[in-house]
């Protein structure tokens, strides 16, 4: 086997022609094809059994997350952005310290469907690829993962893309058709982050959803296919942070991903922003302006008052969840009156 094609295989990319839509997993078993994905199978089939190991090897202690933050100098709540790596199926936090961003922790995702792309239409069972924005409005609250992150896809450029779904998750759990299954633990510590960041008045979390590390090496190692061009697009993204280590601007024009670097002097966008050329250009696709006064009235309300206790505390942790289930719980009984419960994938 040549250099190459040994990466190919260990990065999990020979799953399927990068042309092939991607398998569809049965209500049974997900479809398995190459190293990567019988790994995850087989964290699936345990977690299916109840015979799941807990932590999965490579998971940072989630009992003591304060003394890990102490111990990294690094602050709750402070600004914070996520990668994912499918093929490598990895999370990591990056958490803003002084003027730069340091990775906090990488955890391993326990389960992930599809195979490596991106995702382009309700039900067809593949997770993400792009850039995506975590604000309030995505912290999930609603039907089994009730305390849980939605990933905001479709995007604007999903949507110029013509690619549609919803309700795509970061959620507990070793089984998904469509979402990140980081299992319990694991994502209750990344829901306590993201939300405490964002009470302290982040204005969003940035997401990025990378097929594997973008390195020249990798992206050299991969068939070249249908996405070549789009990944080599998500590469400017991978390398600007990796420069900079500040979550870099990102915007669509031309249906394409456009990336910016940080600047200390501004502006920096909170979210993924469209051109003029590309609102102009999919009429009747979406109401971008209404989008966009959405998106104005949520940057100027005021941000979720503070926990009235110490968070430090675990009697405060748990009364914050508890409370957070009384909302959801009301979220929930609205929607079943209403008809309109959500499809969770």
């Amino acid at each position: 086997m040549s250099v190459g094609a040994s990466l190919v295989a260990s990065l999990g990319l020979a799953a399927a022609p990068a042309t092939a839509a991607p398998r569809a997993a049965s209500a049974a078993l997900p479809a398995a094809t190459d190293s990567a994905a019988a790994e995850r199978l087989q964290r699936w089939r345990a977690a299916r059994a109840g015979s799941l190991a807990l932590p999965l090897p490579g998971t940072p202690d989630t009992t003591q997350p304060l003394r890990r933050l102490a111990a990294a100098g690094l602050a709750l709540g402070a600004p914070m952005l996520i990668r994912i790596f499918k093929a490598e199926s990895e999370l990591e936090i990056w958490i803003k310290k002084r003027s730069t961003y340091v990775r906090f922790a990488t955890y391993p995702v326990c389960y992930w469907s599809g195979t490596l792309g991106p995702k382009l239409r309700e039900g067809d069972r593949q997770t993400p690829e792009g850039f995506y924005t975590i604000t309030a409005r995505e912290l999930h609250h609603g039907d089994r993962w009730r305390r849980s992150l939605n990933v905001g896809y479709p995007n604007v450029f999903d949507r110029a893309n013509g690619r549609n779904g919803s309700n795509i998750l970061v959620h507990g759990g070793c089984s998904s058709v469509g979402c990140f299954a980081m299992t319990d633990a694991v994502n209750a510590e990344l829901y306590d982050l993201v939300s405490r960041a964002l009470r302290n008045g982040a204005a969003s979390v940035p997401l990025h959803v990378f097929p594997f590390r973008m390195t020249e090496a990798n992206l050299a190692a991969t068939p070249a296919g249908r996405w070549a061009g789009f990944w080599r697009d998500l590469k400017l993204g991978y390398d600007a942070f990796e420069r900079t280590r500040l979550p870099p601007n990102i915007s669509v024009c031309g249906k394409r991903y456009r990336v910016r670097d940080y600047s200390p002097f501004g502006p920096n966008a909170a979210r993924v922003e469209m051109c003029e050329e590309d609102r102009n250009g999919i009429p009747g696709r979406f109401d971008p302006e209404a989008t966009t006064e959405q998106q104005n009235a949520d940057q100027q309300a005021a941000p979720p008052p503070p926990p009235p206790c110490a968070i430090e505390r675990a009697s405060c942790r748990k009364w914050l969840a508890l409370h957070d289930r009384r909302i959801a719980n009301r979220t929930l009984a609205t929607q079943t009156d209403t008809g309109k419960r959500p499809r969770i994938r």
